[in-house]
């Protein structure tokens, strides 16, 4: 691979760097306020620069976001000219990063299917894709639909629940879980570190410890007692991954799993305050499938995903990219870009050309699993639930995130409470271990921040197409 060239450390923006377009306070900011109306700024960088405009990250870093529908899919499918291998950024080369950046747990270079192309890239994603199909889709779905039972009986007794702590928050990590081969008891303590982990909070970095070693525990458990699961089948590949690259894809994947929280709980509150999706669900004109494609053209997992630079001096849109450039895919932007939906009141069922889910060589390989958690849980619930209602006004659902991901805090529902009833034994067909007999508590609060050694910095996602 071609080492990214290197000028020497500079603190202000090289020629032709993107930071040049009107100069460093001519360009907007993808984070602070400037993103808490993220859809009216894609608005007004479109009118400004057109499907690609120069922005800054946090730290005022200079970057390219791709606003449009066609050039993110050039983007994607293009490795030759850009590249996800972040050796290739030229503002890391030349040490202009602040080491305590949060830009660096996203972008540090590590030998893993989302760094790579070519030919490395074609071995590890052999491994991931080839034991991902391994999955059973009825084994899943089946457990999909024991733990989503679970949750309900848990809660359907009250009459009332918030969707997001109750619901979302923890089905898709008690449903990958048990996929991955990941101990039950685990489930809740992990999820919950991997949603502090990517939502950048104080405490991120001590998360990403207790899931980095949670993954090397499993390994090497699996190392000395393989069974039916993604863990071991990833050991055993012919492609030979090493102990630590399968952690390391195991930690990937289950970061990955987790965006589907966001999934979940749009799919809910489209269903819940959008007549639309609503009354055809229940005239059955409509299917769920449909509802979920809608939210992931409105509102994707993940809005940005900064993962692409470019090799060579090119040009995109009419945009001088240079060499070293990063180039952020705009997911959500080019979801909503006029040139393919002029009118974004108009449905989209059937059509699943959205960008969530990523294209080319890098497209999102557990996409499968995601979409089954969603689709079966949100049905589950539909059919338990038959009155569910949103317990407050649209207005007064808080939505937070940052320049990269966006979702509820909470989603209070009340309906007719349901009688309690005795839990069925999971049935011997089912593969894995037995099913828990009640949903675990919560796992304990995370640790308060203390002084860390420094240390390599990681990627936190795996949804990176």
């Amino acid at each position: 691979m071609t080492t990214p060239h290197h000028d020497g450390t500079t603190t202000s923006p090289p020629p032709g760097c993107p930071a040049h377009a009107s100069g460093w306070d001519g360009l907007r900011r993808l984070y602070g306020p400037e993103v808490e109306e993220p859809y009216a700024l894609y608005r007004q960088l479109r009118t400004e620069y057109g499907p690609v405009a120069p922005v800054l990250l946090p730290g005022d870093v200079p970057a390219w976001l791709v606003l449009g529908h066609w050039e993110n899919l050039e983007v994607m499918g293009s490795p030759q000219r850009f590249s996800s291998d972040s050796r290739y950024w030229r503002v890391s080369a030349e040490g202009r990063l602040a080491e305590d950046s949060p830009l660096l747990p996203l972008t540090a270079w590590q030998p893993l299917v989302a760094f790579t192309d070519g030919p490395e890239h074609a071995r590890l994603r052999s491994a991931v894709t080839e034991s991902l199909e391994k999955i059973s889709a009825h084994g899943t779905r089946r457990y999909i639909t024991r733990y989503a039972d679970q949750l309900i009986d848990s809660f359907g007794h009250r009459g009332q629940a918030d969707l997001m702590s109750d619901f979302a928050q923890i089905l898709p990590a008690m449903v990958v879980c048990q996929r991955f081969g990941i101990p039950e008891q685990e489930a809740l303590r992990l999820g919950t570190a991997v949603r502090d982990m990517i939502s950048g909070s104080t405490t991120a970095f001590e998360s990403n410890l207790i899931v980095e070693e949670a993954m090397r525990e499993l390994v090497a458990r699996k190392m000395e007692h393989p069974a039916e699961d993604f863990a071991s089948w990833l050991l055993k590949h012919p492609s030979g991954l090493s102990p630590q690259e399968v952690a390391e894809h195991l930690r990937q994947a289950l970061v990955a799993a987790m965006s589907t929280v966001n999934l979940v709980a749009g799919t809910l509150r489209k269903v819940l305050t959008d007549r639309r999706f609503r009354g055809n669900l229940s005239g059955g004109t409509m299917t769920l499938p449909d509802a979920l494609d809608q939210v992931l053209w409105d509102d994707p997992p993940l809005a940005v995903v900064p993962t692409r630079w470019a090799v060579r001096d090119t040009t995109l849109a009419g945009k001088q990219i240079r060499a070293g450039d990063m180039v952020m895919l705009g997911i959500a932007a080019g979801n909503v870009d006029p040139e393919i939906r002029p009118d974004l009141s108009m449905s989209v069922h059937g059509n699943r050309s959205h960008l969530a889910f990523g294209a080319g060589p890098h497209q999102c390989p557990g996409m499968d699993i995601g979409r089954a958690i969603a689709d079966t849980g949100i049905d589950r619930l539909l059919t338990r639930l038959p009155d569910l209602e949103l317990a407050v006004t649209e207005d007064q659902l808080t939505v937070v995130g940052s320049w990269m991901t966006r979702g509820l805090t909470s989603l209070p529902v009340r309906f007719t409470p349901l009688k309690p009833t005795r839990q069925a034994a999971a049935p011997a067909s089912v593969v894995g271990p037995a099913l828990p007999a009640a949903v675990p508590p919560p796992p304990p609060p995370l640790p308060a921040p203390q002084p860390q050694p420094k240390a390599r910095a990681r990627w936190f996602g795996w949804f990176r197409h």
